[in-house]
């Protein structure tokens, strides 16, 4: 799927988007899957164990930015971890031994979709090594427009950023705080089917959708499988059963790689929208009057 070149090209700037990965059947089984569970959240009031809701949802106006851990709830989105040709160039970036991490679909419909704040996904969950990266699957055209998201080239290769307000995570960068170059972002855009890879350390967020386009970007994070979390693994049975090719091990390999540890843990608990709420500053803009 990917060349010598394209493998360069994320080695250097932490992040590679391959175009349509995905053919137009099982796309569209994707989107008809999405829609069926989107159609759910009519039945909530509160964030459940598959949605995390905006804060302007309603039961009769449904608003869903996250569902969470797609893998585990719906069989569909589990195949998919094992997707051939998503599997042949996880082989070319992390190795012949993959393991799943985690898994997410991040919603910004048309003209509210929340943003999403600077972070690296190194500060939520840092492992003995950082061969670990995120595949996000366009589920629909990501434009600039729509909330695309948004990577700063070879930061990979830097420090891990603080992640704190107040001496708690909050899960976001505070932008005065650093000396990054926010405005050379590269925005990692495609047509619905296509797949951008980033490394675990590659500094990115996302605007809100202010466009009358939907933006579905499923997020599947995956790891070499001697990349081991620093947290612990809890179930040794389930954390093997993750692995969607090659073998486990149980000999992690220790590299010399910057870690901050997410703790004390934000206040406010869930997904990363949920932690963001306790950051001091942003950087996006979020217009909280969008009517229902």
């Amino acid at each position: 799927m990917i060349s010598a070149s394209h493998i360069e090209f994320y080695r250097q700037n932490g992040y590679l988007v391959v175009n349509n990965v995905l053919d137009a059947v099982l796309l569209d089984s994707l989107r008809a899957q999405l829609g069926d569970i989107l159609r759910g959240a009519r039945h909530v009031t509160q964030h459940t164990a598959i949605y995390d809701l905006e804060p302007s949802h309603r039961p009769e106006a449904p608003r869903v930015r996250r569902i969470k851990t797609p893998h585990v709830h719906f069989p569909l989105f589990r195949d998919l971890t094992r997707h051939a040709g998503m599997i042949d160039i996880l082989r070319s970036l992390l190795g012949p031994n993959v393991r799943l991490h985690g898994s997410k679909i991040n919603i910004k419909a048309p003209r509210y979709g929340s943003a999403v704040e600077w972070h690296q996904d190194w500060a939520f969950y840092p492992h003995s090594n950082d061969d670990l990266l995120a595949v996000g699957i366009m589920l629909d055209d990501c434009t600039i427009d729509n909330g695309a998201m948004l990577a700063l080239p070879g930061t990979h290769r830097g420090p891990v950023y603080d992640h704190h307000a107040n001496g708690a995570f909050c899960g976001a960068i505070d932008p005065a705080q650093t000396s990054l170059a926010f405005d050379e972002a590269v925005a990692l855009t495609g047509t619905a089917g296509s797949m951008s890879f980033h490394h675990v350390r590659t500094v990115h967020g996302s605007a809100q959708n202010l466009s009358d386009s939907p933006r579905a970007l499923l997020l599947y994070e995956f790891a070499a499988a001697d990349a081991w979390p620093l947290a612990g693994v809890a179930d040794l049975d389930a954390f093997d059963a993750r692995i969607v090719v090659g073998s486990p091990t149980i000999e992690p390999r220790l590299e010399k790689v910057p870690v901050r540890m997410p703790l004390p843990p934000a206040p406010r608990q869930g997904s990363i929208y949920e932690n963001q709420t306790s950051t001091t500053r942003r950087y996006f803009s979020q217009r909280e009057d969008v009517p229902v």
